[in-house]
């Protein structure tokens, strides 16, 4: 069995744009995902460029429903709700990505090195991940922010940081099988005969054959990512205003008593898309860089 490699005169990446590009729902997702972040972001700017102060509340304008004036209404205090979901979307993204790169970084190099090498540093290892899954996601969480200084708290960063630190577990085993079942293949062993270090060995000829699931597994993460966050804003320990804290404040209002629906609907509908965008991204990666589905 040999490395698989691309059409005669493409290189791998040449040929996973080829692949990706006729994959019609993978470049829907990303479409749909690119115009929501450039909503996200350049939205708010151009309202204030219009001459809206999202910060600035008009209590006697509270819980307006949607109007031509205001797209998507208001919320308790008169701000423009457009405003708050967009800016929500600029939180939740980053969390997301952010989370998401620390956790597969961490995760692809420690189930890289476990499972490589094997033996008793593989056993080792190993049993530290299992630890560690013993333990509550939530309680490793919060244990992780409350290291945190008061002042930090305040800021993304102990968020960031406390998310990424607990989603690497599950890509460091799904790394760890993958390079178990690689690391004997006869292209492995003939880079080694050839003279690669073990470091090229990894990095070079084993990750990229890992390289489709643990893209699915990242797109699939950053959901999961800013929905945990959600969790921990009921806890007072989430990271301002993101969509999850929409979505939670919405399902408050939204009762036989009082009916704010535009307070879920809206933040809802975005997170769907975002959801939906990545999951048909990660699929479309998948087939695209998984060097063993090339012929």
């Amino acid at each position: 069995m040999t490395a698989p490699v691309a059409e005669k005169g493409t290189s791998l990446w040449a040929d996973a744009w080829r692949r990706l590009r006729r994959n019609h729902f993978a470049i829907a997702g990303t479409l749909m995902l690119g115009l929501v972040i450039l909503t996200c972001f350049m939205g708010p700017w151009l309202m204030e460029l219009l001459g809206h102060d999202l910060e600035r509340t008009y209590p006697e304008r509270a819980n307006l429903p949607p109007s031509f004036s205001d797209w998507f209404g208001t919320d308790e205090l008169g701000r423009s709700y457009l405003g708050r979901v967009l800016i929500g979307g600029q939180m939740s993204l980053l969390i997301g990505l952010v989370a998401t790169v620390t956790s597969v970084v961490l995760g692809v190099c420690y189930g890289a090195i476990a499972g490589y090498y094997g033996g008793k540093l593989d056993e080792v290892l190993m049993r530290l991940v299992d630890f560690l899954y013993g333990i509550p996601y939530m309680f490793l969480v919060i244990l992780i922010m409350l290291m945190f200084s008061d002042a930090a708290r305040d800021s993304p960063l102990p968020i960031f940081f406390a998310l990424g630190m607990v989603q690497w577990l599950t890509t460091a085993r799904i790394v760890r099988g993958q390079v178990l079942t690689l690391r004997h293949q006869e292209f492995v062993l003939a880079a080694r005969v050839l003279g690669a270090g073990d470091m090229r060995i990894i990095f070079r000829h084993i990750l990229p054959n890992t390289l489709g699931v643990v893209v699915v597994y990242a797109t699939l993460t950053v959901p999961a990512v800013i929905l945990l966050e959600s969790f921990l804003a009921f806890l007072g320990l989430g990271a301002g205003v993101t969509w999850g804290l929409l979505v939670s404040e919405g399902l408050s209002v939204v009762n036989p008593v009082q009916s704010y629906w535009w307070r879920l609907l809206f933040p809802s509908i975005f997170l769907a898309l975002t959801l939906f965008s990545l999951n048909f991204m990660g699929d479309g990666l998948r087939d695209a860089l998984d060097p063993r589905t090339r012929r």
